[in-house]
């Protein structure tokens, strides 16, 4: 970061027209090193203001600091619990909602301390092109989720017809747009500069906005799929946060000096545990296994279905050293509570790493937080780093494990089809179904 200053710091100015750029960058290197070194040592990004309610401070008043904390993050953590089961009361829709707000903010911290470390530096387009490639891409990955969960509905508007044939066209244009006017906007002297601002967008994308789109992706495989990786997260923060504050003795890494080994094994046992509870809980209900869907008649979000066989009760023999503990030679469990203790490991053991990663990045900038919005807890950000990477693992691991051919998707693909491609598609479908016996001879 200091070495970034020093390159970025003011130069002498030019005295010749003909002067090279590389010239001009070794004269910005050379010219004020004390000032560069005074920036350097001085951060732009200002410390999180204080923002506990007054209530809850004239009520923790007299507490020591330690647990004066503890009590703030611990009441904001229910009221943050309630709001999430709020939401998922309300329905899909409003899920979708809140993660394109959260991702919106998010992104907004982020871009928000590099236009506070350079903003001495007068960048010009900065903060514009960078809203502008989150509206591409947030174009780009909607369009997609429209094209491939709405089919029906496209199929009926034509005007929605042709933006999803030419999707990915526009969308390549759009972002084709804004890199040209990246490139009109640099600035002798500041080329270096310019190009790393223009990678801390593409990197902050790439965190955000791709992984919050997966969140999304992961919601219509069925909303276990969004509940449980998300309440997994949650559940090891607060665990490990509580073994940590009672018990906490020995520290973790270095990143995060609170962060302490009872803290995190304590979470990973408690957050395994609570996995495999949650699980058995919600698999009982339609309306969290089923994958969310579009019904183009009523214009409303259905979650209904025939359970699938992850959601169904089945009976697992017991290894013999179990049999013996617990006297019983079978157990019957749901499927997917076998894959929630693979969901529940990864947010214990690498999920953290996202904090971890937060946490170097803070550290980075010296910063504590990457803002103030929630009381205790910093900015949307420090609650969610850990949450994207579980998302992206929850996303892979249903690719890889669970999904098969997905037949809404093959439905809205020969829907798009000609008439004459269409019926003969059919004619061969009814072909083979009649040679396997699933479809009466013709005639009959």
């Amino acid at each position: 970061m200091t070495d970034l200053r020093r390159r970025g710091g003011g130069g002498d100015t030019d005295n010749s027209d003909n002067i090279s750029d590389k010239e001009a960058d070794g004269e910005d290197r050379l010219g004020r090193p004390e000032e560069a070194e005074s920036k350097a040592e001085t951060p732009d990004v200002p410390p999180p203001s204080e923002n506990t309610p007054h209530c809850l401070n004239k009520a923790l008043e007299g507490l020591p600091p330690r647990w004066k904390n503890y009590w703030i993050r611990g009441v904001l953590s229910l009221a943050m619990i309630s709001g999430f089961f709020l939401i998922i009361y309300l329905g899909p829709i409003t899920l979708i909602l809140v993660v394109m707000t959260v991702q919106i903010k998010c992104f907004q911290e982020i871009i928000t301390i590099g236009y506070r470390v350079y903003h001495s530096y007068e960048l010009p387009w900065f903060r514009t092109l960078s809203w502008y490639f989150l509206v591409c891409v947030n174009y780009f990955f909607y369009g997609e989720t429209l094209a491939d969960y709405f089919g029906a509905l496209v199929q009926r508007e034509e005007p929605l017809q042709f933006l999803a044939r030419y999707h990915r066209f526009i969308s390549f244009a759009l972002y084709l747009a804004g890199f040209c006017m990246f490139v009109l906007s640099l600035v002798k002297k500041h080329y270096r500069l310019q190009f790393y601002m223009f990678a801390w967008t593409h990197v902050t994308l790439l965190i955000v906005v791709t992984q919050s789109h997966l969140v999304i992706q992961n919601l219509f495989e069925g909303m276990i799929w969004f509940i449980v990786p998300i309440s997994i997260v949650i559940c090891n923060d607060i665990m490990a946060y509580l073994f940590g504050f009672f018990f906490g003795r020995t520290p973790l890494i270095k990143l995060s000096p609170k962060k302490t080994w009872e803290g995190f094994i304590g979470g990973f046992f408690s957050t395994v545990v609570f996995g495999f509870l949650l699980a058995y809980l919600l698999a009982q209900f339609q309306y969290f296994v089923c994958p969310v869907g579009y019904n183009s008649e009523t214009y409303r979000f259905t979650v209904e279905c025939e359970p699938s066989d992850l959601f169904i009760l089945q009976e697992y023999r017991l290894p013999a050293v179990v049999q013996n503990t617990l006297g019983k030679e079978t157990v019957q469990l749901y499927p997917f509570q076998i894959h929630s203790i693979c969901l529940s490991s990864f947010g214990s053991l690498i999920g953290p790493f996202g904090g971890f990663f937060a946490s170097g990045f803070k550290r980075a900038f010296k910063i504590k937080d990457f803002a103030d919005t929630i009381p205790g807890h910093g900015g949307i950000m420090d609650r969610f780093d850990c949450q994207y990477l579980m998302a992206t693992f929850t996303h892979v691991y249903i690719g890889s494990f669970i999904r098969g051919p997905n037949p809404s998707k093959v439905l809205q693909q020969l829907l798009g089809l000609q008439p004459a491609q269409q019926l003969s598609i059919f004619n061969t479908l009814s072909s083979h179904l009649r040679e396997r016996g699933m479809l009466p001879p013709v005639g009959l």
